[in-house]
């Protein structure tokens, strides 16, 4: 199955997604006061592939926002069933994938999506996780064979406070102070042909350790920052 990736923006789709990554970046500004730690790690204008811990819905939106350039996201294909909806969601950069069909499609299509040279987000633990540790049981492979696949480095993605702003059932957002820490990149060594398997394992599990790293900094970070504050309510 075809996967469709969306035609280039023209100029007035450009202005569409500048306005509201704008009018996002103030409410999460607002809401959240995040900060993002090494942002000097992500390339400019070189695709790759941003993996970030999922502790909450909101993780996904804050990984978007902290680069003015769109990146791209896996979204359900029933979504795009409303015609605007859909032109929406695509100029913000998500693309439609049926979910319950192989894997294959989703992952050629995020292939394509790095090949055109765009940014692409993948979360390696899938499903949003609980408590301070990326364990590997819980990491997929599809980020690092996507990667090793297309030759692009992976950018881990510590996020801290998501998990208090919007915990898991929640049905409402609330203010607290988020940390996001850009990780050390993980560059896939270069295959002709066939990615072996365990070459993918290794990958994923040298993905994990950099994940956890990032994570660890971005919840000391937050740490930190809820102690200054205690402090401060104390003198």
């Amino acid at each position: 199955m075809k996967v469709d990736l969306g035609k280039p923006m023209n100029i007035g789709e450009k202005a569409v997604y500048r306005f509201f990554w704008t009018l996002a970046w103030i409410v999460a500004k607002c809401l959240f006061r995040f900060t993002t730690v090494n942002k000097d790690r992500l390339p400019k204008d070189k695709p790759y592939i941003l993996a970030p811990v999922h502790r909450s819905y909101i993780d996904s939106p804050l990984a978007g926002l902290i680069i003015k350039r769109r990146i791209r996201y896996l979204g359900k294909e029933s979504i795009w069933n409303n015609r605007l909806g859909g032109w929406f969601l695509g100029v913000l950069g998500c693309f439609p994938v049926q979910r319950g069909t192989a894997d294959r499609a989703a992952l050629r299509a995020c292939q394509e999506v790095l090949e055109r040279g765009e940014p692409l987000v993948m979360f390696p633990e899938g499903t949003r996780r609980s408590g301070s540790r990326v364990e590997s049981e819980n990491m997929f492979s599809g980020p690092t064979f996507v990667a090793a696949r297309a030759g692009v480095p992976i950018i881990p993605l510590g996020i801290a406070g998501t998990d208090k702003a919007m915990p898991h059932k929640a049905r409402f957002i609330k203010p607290a102070k988020v940390f996001i820490v850009v990780g050390e990149p993980v560059l896939p060594p270069k295959f002709e042909g066939r990615v072996p398997r365990q070459a993918v394992d290794d990958l994923t599990e040298q993905l994990r350790q950099a994940l956890q790293e990032a994570f660890e900094q971005a919840q000391t970070l937050l740490a930190g920052k809820s102690r200054k504050n205690n402090k401060r309510q104390t003198v």
